[in-house]
């Protein structure tokens, strides 16, 4: 599988996470409500930023802009509980302040391709339908935490984003699914997504495919690798995790994959590195 050199514009599609490539819309019934609550209070704020080493980093005037902008993210998106999970605030606040983290350079029109979030209390099971490169159709089953459908929903497990606050690591799934948003804005999903004008398209496939190849050959030896091994599924997951760990062990990437570092610097137009390097203000 290989990372395209895509075109550097035009949004479009989406894809999954931790499981399989989907195309079509949701078949489940669900509860879709859009809250009129899109404010976030101080006290609620506070919290919520604990659940976030870099948005903690972050200088007072930026967490301000990340606060407007998932504020604005809240009236923008409806959020639905599925198999009877009752959405509160603080679950609103908290995906929404994880979703800003990737586009806070970026704008909030970067999500304009989808309206909805759907949170589930734990994993789902999805029914998936792909063609293989022979022509051959393959139908599973599969137990997900978090999914991103083409034109469709972003769809979580809450006990997955809960989770992350036990074993803090660089999994951050809010992040991961929104990565998949952005990589699908120019076409399929395949790790390359629409690059600024200043970004070299050729020098982003070049890098990312090196960095990914090194890591599914270090997994097959049985080498120990510092990134979720779900990263050699494709290179669409590849882009998602190495997104995660950007924002959450940023030197991590930036010691074992350099080049993929400064690729997602200049693509999400943050400093990671820096930022969490420095007294907090």
């Amino acid at each position: 599988m290989r990372f395209s050199c895509s075109a550097v514009a035009a949004p479009r599609k989406s894809a999954p996470r931790r499981g399989a490539r989907v195309n079509g819309g949701l078949k489940h019934l669900l509860r879709h409500r859009r809250s009129g609550q899109d404010s976030i209070s101080d006290a609620l704020w506070s919290k919520t930023l604990r659940t976030s080493p870099y948005a903690r980093s972050l200088t007072e005037p930026d967490r301000e802009r990340l606060r407007e902008l998932a504020s604005r993210l809240l009236r923008a998106k409806s959020f639905s509980g599925s198999a009877g999970l009752v959405v509160t605030n603080a679950m609103r606040a908290r995906i929404a302040l994880h979703a800003c983290l990737p586009i806070l350079n970026l704008g909030l029109d970067y999500y304009a391709d989808w309206s909805s979030i759907v949170i589930y209390p734990g994993d789902f099971r999805v029914h998936d339908e792909y063609m293989d490169e022979h022509g051959v159709v393959h139908r599973e089953i599969m137990d997900l935490c978090g999914q991103s459908l083409s034109h469709g929903p972003m769809v979580l497990s809450w006990e997955a984003i809960r989770a992350e606050d036990r074993a803090p690591d660089d999994h951050d799934l809010v992040i991961h699914e929104c990565a998949h948003k952005l990589d699908v804005l120019n076409g399929d999903a395949n790790g390359f997504p629409p690059l600024h004008a200043d970004m070299d398209g050729r020098g982003w496939a070049r890098d990312f495919q090196a960095a990914y190849d090194r890591f599914c050959a270090a997994l097959e030896a049985g080498n120990d690798n510092t990134i979720d091994p779900y990263a050699s599924e494709d290179p669409a997951e590849f882009f998602a995790v190495a997104s995660e760990a950007f924002f959450t062990a940023p030197d991590l990437i930036n010691e074992k994959f350099p080049e993929v570092y400064t690729h997602l610097q200049r693509f999400y137009r943050q400093d990671p590195c820096r930022l969490m390097s420095r007294e907090p203000s």
